[in-house]
């Protein structure tokens, strides 16, 4: 898969004839989740048929963000990981556009006009069912195809996905995550939710316990963490892929106010300060809770650490 970044790159006007066209599709894609997927998809089919290559248009960063600075994103995935995910699909180009003040002020017409079909190409625009864009927010699939018609872009409406009869959605994973849902999330993903950062020190209370936890800092402070709570969770380390609990809360048995993100990895003995590590989110096991005593709460670690163990053996790790 190519990877281009809008404004940067154009096509040559004097090397047009040389120049792919394509059948395209726009959004945010946080999360590349299964509706994502289906519409993608569904892109690479319309895109057989009318013997065009395949273009997903992303943006580098939200745009709420660059026209809001105040407002703070709880993403699915970052940049790098959106990347891989959609190379995955097999497209053959991700165009990541850089979203700024100039683009913002575009129209859906201009927009289709100078960038789809001037500088990338475009033939061919998939629309997500709801999706808009344009500083005209009010216009409608019906708007985009007017235009189209007008341009020489064919324009076609996506089919949207139901799973488990809801609707596939970036904020839908989100409400899913928000409430501790995990499993239900990994469904509408199609993989389990992830956070990746680097190991730090922490009061090594679980050390104390019997437990010694490693404190996980994630990388992207946008990024969505679940609802607090005790969860089943697989912990990639250098490539290997081992079993844990990851408590994520205050630690109301020691008095604590400071969310921490503490992942206890089952039979595993090694040096994990400044590593990195990504670890998968299996199962919600409980909610975090009080205990009269630190011994009362080792006691119910080593309960959870049975039944982490339990459902991650029989756990498809290929899907991780």
């Amino acid at each position: 898969m190519e990877t281009a970044y809008y404004p940067d790159t154009t096509a040559s006007a004097s090397h047009e004839e040389k120049t792919p066209h394509y059948a395209a599709t726009i959004g945010f894609f946080d999360g590349v989740h299964r509706g994502h997927q289906s519409v993608i998809e569904q892109l690479c089919t319309l895109a057989r048929e009318r013997q065009l290559q395949t273009m997903v248009i992303t943006f580098e960063h939200h745009p709420r963000q660059v026209l809001h600075a105040e407002w703070q994103p709880q993403l699915l995935s970052s940049l790098d990981e959106k990347a891989e995910l959609l190379a995955a699909t097999g497209i053959d180009k991700l165009v990541v556009l850089r979203f700024n003040e100039a683009m913002a002020q575009l129209s859906a017409r201009q927009f289709m006009e100078q960038v789809l079909k001037h500088d990338l190409h475009v033939e061919l625009l998939l629309t997500g069912y709801d999706n808009r864009f344009g500083h005209d927010r009010t216009t409608s699939f019906n708007d985009y195809a007017d235009y189209g018609r007008a341009l020489g872009i064919e324009v076609v409406c996506g089919q949207p996905l139901d799973v488990e009869g809801q609707r596939a959605s970036s904020s839908l994973v989100r409400r899913l995550l928000a409430e501790g849902q995990v499993a239900q999330a990994a469904t509408c993903l199609g993989r389990p939710y992830t956070l990746t950062g680097q190991v730090v020190h922490g009061e090594q209370i679980g050390r104390q316990l019997g437990f010694p936890t490693a404190n996980l800092q994630p990388d992207d402070a946008s990024r969505l963490v679940p609802a607090n709570g005790v969860y089943a969770v697989l912990v990639k380390i250098e490539g290997q892929q081992h079993p844990g609990i990851m408590n994520i809360g205050t630690r109301p048995t020691f008095g604590g106010h400071t969310q921490t993100l503490e992942i206890n990895i089952l039979h595993f003995i090694g040096n994990l300060y400044h590593q990195k590590i990504t670890v998968s989110f299996i199962e919600r096991l409980r909610d975090e809770q009080h205990f009269p005593s630190p011994e009362a709460l080792a006691e119910q670690m080593r309960r959870d650490a049975e039944q982490a163990q339990a459902i991650l053996s029989s756990y498809p790790n290929h899907y991780v």
